[in-house]
C-alpha cells in the first residue's frame, strides 16, 4: 500500500525496530513534517514540524521505542518522544547535517555525518554535551553505521598500530575497559573512504579505501564522472564484517580481520547481477538460516542478495517517471523497450522464464525524460530514442557489453520535444546512392517544433534532413507547410502518413514523397496514427489507417482507392471508413493487434485503454486498472489476449482482455472526478534548486515520490510555453499532472533518500490520476494584482480595435483590401476606396499608411498620450513638427531630446536649449545645465547652477571642464565663500577662500567664530600661508582664550610658534605663577567648574617672587642673555592697556597686572630700577583702579614683602620722576596698611568702640574723589572677610565686603597696641599736605564738569520731547516732569545716598564756568610731578585715622583733622568729618 500525506519530497523514512512496534515507521519531507505513520493501517498515527529548515536526516531509536531524532540543513537536532509529545533541541555544530544514527548499545548517544566530513557523537541526556568530534573525512558523510556488536575487541589490523604509538605499554588496562564500554562507528563518505571510529578513544582505528573496481563490461561514458554515495552497513551480530557501495552500483563486502591491503569482496560474481548505478542504502534481515541483504540503487532496482553465497537471489525493478512510450521488437520477440520520465530505458524480456522481471536498464547520455522509442525493423537490439530536450539517438541493447555502451547521439537536435520515430525506406537526398552505399531503412523524428528529420543511422554525426524540403520540391508548394505533430510508416515502407498539428493528416508516396491526398478529419492536434499491419487474410486491411488526435474520436480511413488512383492532383478525404466513439478525452497512443484482423486498442487521457472491432465500429472491453492518465498501448506480439499499457502513474500493466468487466469507456463520470481532483490540486511551483524537487498538492501519493528528475522537465515544459495550445502532443506538455515526484535522480546524489516506494508493473497505486481538459478553470492560479504584468498600451490602437470587429465586417475587410489592390495593380488612384476604413493603409501603399498613422496619432492626443503620438511621428519620419509642438507646449522629455539629433544638429541644439528652458521652469537645473554640457555650453551650464546656488556643482562642472586659470573658477569659489560665511559655515568658506587662492581671506574667515579651536586651526593656517603677522595676532587670542578658562599649557603651546609673541610667554608665565601664589595664599573651598591647567616647573619658593620668575624664564622658556631680556621689555613696552575699572573682568585685570609685573621683572633682570618702581606701581593702582583692594594688597605683600626701603635705594636720587613714583608705591602700601589695622584692630581697643555705633567707612569701588559713607548696618566688631580673595578670579569686591565676627577672621591677629602705633607712623607718608590740596582741586573740576553734562543732558532731553509732542498741554506738562526730576540729579548724582535731605539751588551756566577756570587756574600751579603718580585719597585716608581713635598717636590724629578742615569742603567729607570736627 502507500502512505499518503506529505506535500512534498520524501527526505528521509525509518522504521521502529522496537519489538511490538515494528509496524510504525516515521518519514521526513520538505513540506516542514515528520510524519509517524502505522504501516499496517497504512495511516498517519502522529505528526510534528518542530524544523524550521529542510530536514535532512531522521532515526528511529532503536533502543528507546518512542524517540525520533532527526537532524536539518542548519545543524540543529529535534529529539522527540511521540508518546508524551516531549522534544527537546540540540544545536552541536552548525554545519549541514547530511545523516544521523542512534546507538544500538547506548541509548542516549547518537552520531552524526555532516556535510564537510565531521562525524560528531552527542549525548542526548546531558543537553549541549559533544562527547566526540571526529575529525579525518574530508567530504560529505553519507552513511554511518554502529558496530551490532558491543564492545571494542581489539582487531589484528589495528593491534600493532597501537603498540608502535607506545599508548599502551602492556595492553591491559585497554582491553579491559574499552571492551565493555566502547562500540565502533563506521562512516561512509564522499571522499571514497570508510573510516573506522573507536567511541572510547574518540579518534579513527581503521581506514578503509574504496578499490578503483574496473566495472565488468567496460566502456564508461567518458563525460560522465565517475559519481559515488558510499553507504555502509554493518551486518547484524558481525563485528568484523561491513557491506559498503562502491563506484557505479558495486557492493563490496569488507573483512576488517583480514591483515594486508585487499580486505574486500565483490559481491555478484557472473554478470548482470550488480546495480548499474549508484547504490544509496542497505539493510540486512535474517530469514530461517539465511542472511539476506537488500540494496536500493539510482537504477530504481531493488536486488536481494544471498550473504552467505554473495550472490543476487533476486530483483525488483520500478519506474521513477511517467511510461511516455512502449515498443516491442519486431526481430527479439517479447522484448518490450519501455522509456520512462526518469531518463531511463528499460528493455524487459517479457519471456524470460526463471525471472518476470528480467529487465536491463540504459541511462547513458540520456539526461532528459525518454519520449519515443522505436525499434529497428530487422536489426537486432538496434533501438532508437528521441528525449524531452530533443535529442535522438541508438543505443545497442544486445551485444554483451552493451551494459555500459553509451549511444550514438545524432549530432542534430531539435528544439522541442520528440513525439515520435519511425524507421523507413531513405528518402531524398538519401535515397540517390547505389545499393550497397546507403543504409536500407533510414530513422524519421518528429518534434514539438513541428519539424521531421531524417537521420542516417551510419552517419549521426551527420547533418539530418528536414523532409519538409523534399516534400516542397517535389509537390512545388508555395504555401506555408502545417507543423507535423505525428509521422508513421506504412510497413511495406510505400506509404508515409504525416499527422499536423492543425489536425489534418497528409499521405505521401515515397521515395519522392509525393502528396497523394489529404485528411481532413480531426480538427485537434494529432497524436497518434498508425497503419494496419499486412499479414492478414484480407489484405485490402493493410490499407486501414487509424488516427487519434486531442478530440477523443478516433478516426479511421481506407486509402485502397486514393492509392489506386491515377489522379495527378491529391485529393482531399473528408468522411471517414470508421468513426469509434466513447472515449472522454484526448487519444495519446493507438495499437492494432497482430493476431486479429480490425481490431485496435486505444490508450486515452480518461484513464482507460479500449479494445474496438474497428469493422464493427464496436467496443469490446475496457481496462480501468490504471490511477492516471494513460500515454502508451502495446498489443503483445506473443499473446492475443495480453495487452501492455504505460500511464502517467509510473506503472506499465500487462492485463488481459478476457478478464476485463467494463466493454466501453467510463461515460464521462470518471473523467468528471478525475477532473475535479486535478482541479483542486495547487499548481506546483518549482524551487530553483539543485535537488529536483517541487511543492506538490495536498493529495499526493508516494509514488509521487519517485519521479526524480521528471517533475522539474514537467514543469518546464510548462513554463517554456510549449502548452500553450495544441502544440503539443501526448503527456508531455500542459496537461501533464502537476505533481511532483521526486526522487535520486541520474544528476543528484543528493537526494540519497528518496527510495520510498517503488512503482511495479501490476496495477498498484490508489489514488492520483486525472484526465485534464485545457486548462481548467481552478489550475490557473490567480496572481495577486499587484504581480500582475500591465499589458503595454497599444501604440496603433484604432487599426486593432478595426481587426476585432464581427467576422462579417472583417469579411468585407478582406474583400475591400482586395479590390483596392487590385485597382492598384491597374495603375489607378487607391485612396478613395479605403475612406472609412483606414486601417486598411497598413495593407496598401505608403500615401493610405500616412493617413492611418495620422488618424491613430491623433488619438493619441485626444486621449492624453502625446508620447504614443510623438513614437507614431518618429516611425513616420516627421520629427521636426513634434519637436516643436513639444518645445511649444513645454512638454520635452528625454527621449524626445536623445532622438533629435535624426533632425540635424542644428535642430538638436535647438531641442536641448529648449529642453534647458522647461527643466528651469520645472526647477531641475542641475538636470538643466547636464543637458547644457550635451552641447558644449560649458559657461552657461556653469552660470545656470551659480546663479540658483548650486555652487557645488557649478565648481565641479568648472573644474573639469575650464582651463585651471579661467576667472569663472575664482569667482565662484568666491561667491559660494561669501554665501557660506553670511550662513555661519566658515570652514566651508575657508575651503573656498582656499580654492580660490586667497588663504588670507580663508585665515580670516576661520577666526571670526572666534573659539579656541578655530583661532589655533587659524593662525596655523596663516603661519602655512606665510601670514607671519597674522598669525602671531590670532595666536595671541587664542592664548588669552585659553588664559580665561585657566589653560596655561595650551596657551604656551599657541605662543611658542612665534618668535614675535616671546615676551607674551613671559607675561604668561609669570601670571601663572601670579595666579598659583594667590591660591596657595587664600585656598578656595569652593570647587571650580573647569580645574585650572597648570605646568609641573620647579620653583625655588626660597627666593623673591621676581627671582623665581626670572629662575623660571631661564630655565623653561630659554632667556639667558640680559640682550634678550631687554629685547622682550621693548616688545612688551610698547603694548598700551587701557586702564581698569570696576567693569574689568577680573582675569583681564590680572593679565594686565602680569603685564605690568612682567615688565617690572625685566627691569629687575636688567637692573633698571626706576622702570622697575613705575612697573610695579602701575600694577598696583591697576588693581587699585580695578576697586579690589585685596588684590591691590596681596600685590604689595607678594611683590614688595619687605616694604618699599630696599627698592629706595636702589634708585638714582637725582630723578625725580623715580622718587615720586616709589613715593607714590609707597603711599599704596600705606593705604593698605591702614585699612588692615583698622579692621584687625587689637581686642582691647574693642571696647572702645562698641559706643561708637556710628556708620563704619569703607573704601568702595569708585574713586577716591566719591568716596562716601555705606549706611552701616554692621556692628563694629564685625570685619571684613578677606579670605574670599580666590588666585585671583572671585576677586573680594570691597563694595560687597562680607563681614563675619572677628574671631573667626582669617586675618585677625591680635596685635598689641604698641606695634599697631608703630605701623601707623608709618603711614604719615599719606597725610601730605599737598597732595590734599591737589585732590580737593580736581573734585572741585570733577563736580562742575558732571553738572555741566547733567545740564546738557537735560537741554537735549527736552529738545527731543518738543520734537515729539505736537501737543501743548502734554509739552508743559512733560516740561514740569522733567524739570523736577531733573533738579534731583546733579545732586543725586554727585552726593550718592545720602543727600535727599538737601536740595541745591540751580546753579547758572556762567557762574559755572568760571567756577571751571578758577579750580584749572589752580591747578595748573601744583608742581607736575606731583600730579603724574596717582596717590591714594589723602582725606579718606585721614578719616580711617580718626576712626582707629585710641590707637592713634596724637600728632598724627592733630595732622589729620587739620587737614580735614582745611581741604574737607566737598558734600561727602563736611558730612564724614561732622563727628569730629564739631
Amino acid at each position: 500500500g502507500e502512505l499518503i500525506g506529505h506535500t512534498d519530497r520524501i527526505s528521509g523514512f525509518a522504521f521502529c525496530h522496537c519489538p511490538g512496534q515494528s509496524g510504525l515507521c516515521a518519514s521526513s519531507s520538505d513540506d516542514g513534517s515528520v510524519k509517524i505513520w502505522d504501516t499496517e493501517a497504512l495511516a498517519p498515527v502522529g505528526e510534528y514540524s518542530l524544523h524550521q529548515n529542510a530536514i535532512s536526516a531522521l532515526h528511529w531509536s532503536p533502543l528507546v521505542k518512542d524517540l525520533i531524532v532527526s537532524g536539518d540543513e542548519k545543524g540543529i537536532i529535534v529529539c522527540y518522544w511521540h508518546n508524551r509529545s516531549d522534544s527537546q533541541q540540540f544545536f552541536p555544530e552548525p554545519r549541514t547535517i547530511f545523516c544521523l544514527t542512534c546507538s544500538p548499545h547506548h541509548e542516549n548517544l547518537v552520531a552524526i555525518g555532516y556535510k564537510d566530513g565531521m562525524v560528531v557523537i552527542i549525548d542526548i541526556s546531558r543537553k549541549r554535551e559533544v562527547l566526540h568530534r571526529l575529525r579525518g573525512h574530508d567530504d560529505e558523510i553519507h552513511c554511518l553505521a554502529w558496530c551490532p556488536v558491543p564492545g571494542e575487541e581489539r582487531l589484528p589490523a589495528w593491534q600493532d598500530e597501537l603498540q608502535e604509538e607506545g599508548k599502551v605499554p602492556n595492553g591491559e588496562l585497554t582491553q579491559d575497559t574499552t571492551t565493555k564500554k566502547g562500540c565502533y562507528l563506521a562512516s561512509g563518505s564522499k571522499d571514497q573512504t570508510i573510516r573506522i571510529w573507536s567511541c572510547t578513544r574518540g579518534r579513527s582505528v581503521m581506514t578503509l579505501k574504496l578499490p578503483p573496481t574496473k566495472r565488468r563490461g567496460g566502456a564508461v561514458d567518458p563525460a560522465v564522472k565517475e559519481r559515488i554515495w558510499l553507504t555502509v552497513h554493518w551486518p547484524s551480530g558481525r563485528s568484523t564484517e561491513i557491506v559498503s557501495s562502491c563506484f557505479g552500483g558495486e557492493l563490496l563486502l569488507w573483512d576488517l580481520t583480514q591483515s594486508g591491503k585487499r580486505k574486500w569482496t565483490l559481491l555478484g560474481s557472473s554478470e548482470g547481477q550488480n546495480h548499474s548505478r549508484i547504490v544509496f542504502n542497505l539493510c540486512s534481515v535474517k530469514r530461517q538460516d539465511k542472511e539476506l541483504l537488500f540494496s536500493i540503487s539510482m537504477d530504481r532496482d531493488v536486488k536481494c542478495w544471498d550473504l552467505s553465497t554473495l550472490d543476487c537471489s533476486w530483483t525488483m525493478p520500478s519506474l521513477g517517471g511517467f511510461v511516455y512510450s512502449l515498443a516491442f521488437s519486431p526481430v527479439d520477440t517479447g522484448c518490450l523497450a519501455i522509456g520512462v520520465g526518469d531518463s531511463m530505458i528499460r528493455v524487459w524480456n517479457t519471456l524470460s522464464m526463471n525471472n518476470i522481471y528480467d529487465v536491463k536498464t540504459f541511462w547513458q547520455s540520456i539526461k532528459s525524460k525518454v519520449t519515443a522509442l522505436s525499434w529497428h525493423p530487422t536489426k537486432e537490439g538496434c533501438l532508437a530514442f528521441g528525449t524531452d530536450d530533443g535529442k535522438v539517438g541508438i543505443f545497442d541493447t544486445f551485444s554483451s557489453s552493451a551494459k555500459n555502451k553509451p549511444p550514438q547521439i545524432s549530432s542534430t537536435y531539435h528544439k522541442k520535444t520528440v513525439y515520435t520515430l519511425a524507421w523507413g525506406p531513405p528518402t531524398p537526398p538519401l535515397s540517390s546512392g547505389g545499393e550497397g552505399e546507403q543504409p536500407s531503412v533510414t530513422l524519421y523524428s518528429c518534434a514539438g517544433e513541428g519539424i521531421v528529420f531524417q537521420h542516417n543511422p551510419w552517419k549521426l554525426n551527420g547533418e539530418a534532413n528536414d523532409i519538409n524540403k523534399v516534400i516542397r520540391d517535389t509537390n512545388s508548394i508555395k504555401h506555408k507547410l502545417p507543423a507535423r505533430t505525428e509521422i508513421s510508416w506504412k510497413p511495406d515502407g510505400k506509404l508515409l502518413a504525416l499527422g499536423n498539428e492543425d489536425g489534418s493528416i497528409e499521405i505521401f508516396q515515397a521515395p519522392e514523397l509525393k502528396l497523394l491526398c489529404t485528411i481532413q478529419q480531426h480538427h485537434k492536434l494529432i497524436n497518434a496514427i498508425r497503419w494496419h499491419h499486412e499479414h492478414g487474410s484480407q489484405p485490402e486491411l493493410s490499407y486501414l489507417i487509424a488516427s487519434g488526435s486531442i478530440n477523443a474520436t478516433i478516426y479511421v480511413h481506407n486509402l485502397k482507392s486514393v492509392v489506386e488512383s491515377t489522379l495527378e492532383s491529391p485529393l482531399t478525404i473528408t468522411e471517414p471508413f470508421r468513426t469509434l466513439a466513447g472515449h472522454t478525452a484526448k487519444i495519446t497512443s493507438l495499437s492494432w493487434s497482430p493476431h486479429h484482423e480490425g481490431r485496435l486498442v486505444s490508450a486515452c487521457y480518461d484513464g482507460t485503454a479500449q479494445v474496438w472491432d474497428v469493422m464493427k465500429e464496436e467496443p469490446l472491453c475496457n481496462y480501468r486498472g490504471h490511477q492516471g492518465r494513460l500515454l502508451s498501448v502495446q498489443w503483445s506480439p506473443v499473446d492475443s489476449d495480453s495487452v501492455y499499457t504505460g500511464a502517467d502513474d509510473f506503472s506499465v500493466h500487462k492485463w488481459h482482455i478476457s478478464k476485463q468487466e467494463h466493454t466501453r469507456p467510463p461515460q464521462g463520470k470518471k473523467s468528471i472526478e478525475l477532473e475535479k481532483k486535478r482541479s483542486m490540486q495547487p499548481k506546483v511551483k518549482t524551487k530553483k534548486k539543485k535537488k529536483p524537487i517541487g511543492k506538490s498538492p495536498a493529495k499526493q501519493d508516494l509514488s509521487d515520490a519517485i519521479n526524480g528528475d521528471e517533475s522539474a522537465k514537467e514543469m518546464l515544459l510548462e513554463e517554456n510555453g510549449v502548452s500553450d495550445h495544441e502544440g503539443e502532443k501526448e503527456a508531455q506538455e500542459a496537461e501533464l499532472p502537476d505533481k511532483v515526484s521526486v526522487t535520486v535522480s541520474k544528476d543528484t546524489s543528493t537526494s540519497a533518500y528518496d527510495y520510498s516506494s517503488f512503482s511495479l508493473p501490476k496495477p498498484f497505486v490508489t489514488q492520483k490520476a486525472t484526465p485534464v481538459k485545457k486548462d481548467p478553470p481552478k489550475e490557473k492560479p490567480t496572481p495577486d494584482a499587484s504581480l500582475k504584468k500591465r499589458k503595454p498600451r497599444s501604440i496603433l490602437p484604432f487599426s486593432t480595435f478595426m481587426d476585432h470587429r464581427s467576422k462579417d465586417e472583417l469579411h468585407q475587410d478582406c474583400l475591400r483590401l482586395a479590390t483596392c489592390l487590385k485597382t492598384k495593380d491597374n495603375n489607378e488612384d487607391v485612396s478613395p476606396d479605403l475612406k472609412d476604413r483606414i486601417h486598411l493603409g497598413l495593407f496598401t501603399d505608403r500615401a493610405s499608411l500616412h493617413k492611418m498613422i495620422d488618424v491613430e496619432g491623433k488619438h493619441h492626443l485626444e486621449n492624453g498620450h502625446p508620447e504614443l503620438f510623438q513614437q507614431l511621428m518618429l516611425w513616420k519620419g516627421d520629427m521636426k513638427g513634434v519637436l516643436q509642438a513639444a518645445a511649444e507646449r513645454g512638454e520635452l522629455t528625454d527621449q524626445l531630446v536623445a532622438i533629435s539629433p535624426m533632425v540635424g544638429y542644428q535642430a538638436w541644439v535647438w531641442t536641448v536649449e529648449a529642453f534647458v528652458k522647461q527643466l528651469c521652469f520645472q526647477e531641475q537645473y542641475v538636470k538643466a545645465a547636464s543637458h547644457l554640457l550635451s552641447i558644449h555650453k560649458v559657461c552657461e551650464a556653469v552660470e545656470l547652477l551659480k546663479v540658483n546656488h548650486f555652487y557645488r556643482e557649478a565648481i565641479v562642472i568648472a573644474k573639469a571642464r575650464l582651463r585651471p586659470e579661467d576667472p569663472i573658477l575664482r569667482d565662484l569659489y568666491t561667491s559660494w565663500a561669501a554665501l557660506l560665511e553670511k550662513d555661519g559655515h566658515y570652514s566651508m568658506a575657508a575651503k573656498c577662500y582656499l580654492g580660490a587662492s586667497s588663504p588670507y581671506d580663508a585665515v580670516k574667515v576661520l577666526a571670526k567664530k572666534g573659539d579656541v579651536t578655530s583661532l589655533k586651526t587659524a593662525a596655523e593656517l596663516a603661519l602655512i600661508s606665510g601670514e607671519e603677522k597674522l598669525s602671531a595676532t590670532l595666536s595671541f587670542r587664542c592664548a588669552q582664550d585659553l588664559l580665561l578658562s585657566r589653560n596655561w599649557v595650551g596657551a604656551q603651546e599657541v605662543l611658542q610658534q612665534h618668535k614675535t609673541l616671546f615676551g607674551q610667554r613671559l607675561v604668561f608665565c609669570l601670571n601663572e605663577l601670579l595666579c598659583k601664589c594667590l591660591s596657595e595664599r587664600n585656598p578656595c573651598d569652593r570647587k571650580s567648574p573647569v580645574p585650572p591647567c597648570y605646568h609641573s616647573w620647579e620653583l625655588n619658593r626660597e627666593a623673591s617672587f621676581f627671582e623665581m620668575v626670572i629662575e623660571v624664564w631661564q630655565n623653561v622658556l630659554g632667556m639667558d642673555t640680559t640682550e634678550q631680556a631687554t629685547c622682550a621689555w621693548e616688545q612688551l613696552r610698547s603694548i598700551e592697556h587701557p586702564p581698569s575699572t570696576s567693569n574689568t573682568h577680573p582675569k583681564q585685570v590680572l593679565f594686565h597686572i602680569s603685564h605690568d609685573l612682567t615688565l617690572a621683572a625685566l627691569s629687575y633682570e636688567t637692573a633698571t630700577w626706576d622702570e622697575a618702581v613705575k612697573s610695579i606701581l602701575g600694577a598696583v593702582t591697576r588693581s587699585y583702579d580695578a576697586g579690589s583692594f585685596t588684590l591691590m594688597q596681596e600685590i604689595c605683600s607678594i611683590i614688595l614683602p619687605e616694604g618699599c626701603d630696599n627698592l629706595r635705594h636702589k634708585l638714582d636720587s637725582t630723578n625725580s620722576q623715580s622718587m615720586n613714583a616709589c613715593r607714590s608705591l609707597e603711599g599704596f602700601m600705606a593705604y593698605g596698611l591702614l585699612y588692615d589695622l583698622w579692621w584687625n584692630a587689637p581686642k582691647d581697643s574693642l571696647v572702645l568702640q562698641k559706643a561708637v555705633l556710628d556708620p563704619v567707612l569703607c573704601p568702595s569701588e569708585q574713586t577716591a574723589l566719591e568716596k562716601s559713607y555705606i549706611s552701616g548696618q554692621s556692628s563694629s566688631e564685625e570685619t571684613p572677610d578677606q579670605t574670599a580673595v580666590e588666585m585671583g578670579e572671585n576677586l573680594c569686591n570691597t563694595t560687597e565686603v562680607h563681614r563675619c565676627e572677628t574671631e573667626n577672621n582669617s586675618r585677625t591677629s591680635s596685635v598689641n597696641l604698641v606695634d599697631s602705633q608703630s605701623k601707623l607712623n608709618g603711614c604719615e607718608v599719606l597725610l601730605s599736605e599737598e597732595i590734599a590740596a591737589l585732590q580737593n582741586t580736581q573734585r572741585d573740576i570733577a563736580e562742575v564738569q558732571q553738572i555741566l553734562a547733567d545740564m546738557i543732558h537735560q537741554h537735549q532731553q527736552q529738545r527731543n520731547n518738543l520734537q515729539e509732542n505736537t501737543n501743548g498741554s502734554t509739552q508743559e506738562s512733560n516740561l514740569q516732569q522733567n524739570s523736577e526730576t531733573e533738579s534731583d540729579k546733579p545732586c543725586s548724582d554727585s552726593n550718592q545716598m545720602n543727600c535727599k535731605d538737601e536740595v541745591k539751588e540751580p546753579i547758572t551756566l556762567p557762574e559755572l564756568t568760571k567756577q571751571l577756570l578758577k579750580a584749572k587756574q589752580k591747578l595748573a600751579e601744583f608742581p607736575d610731578n606731583l600730579k603724574v603718580f596717582p596717590f591714594p585719597d589723602v582725606l579718606e585716608c585721614c578719616l580711617v585715622l580718626l576712626h582707629i581713635g585710641s590707637q592713634c598717636p596724637p600728632e598724627l590724629h592733630e595732622q589729620a583733622l587739620d587737614l580735614l578742615r582745611k581741604h574737607g569742603s566737598a558734600n561727602t567729607y563736611k558730612k564724614a568729618g561732622r563727628r569730629f570736627l564739631t
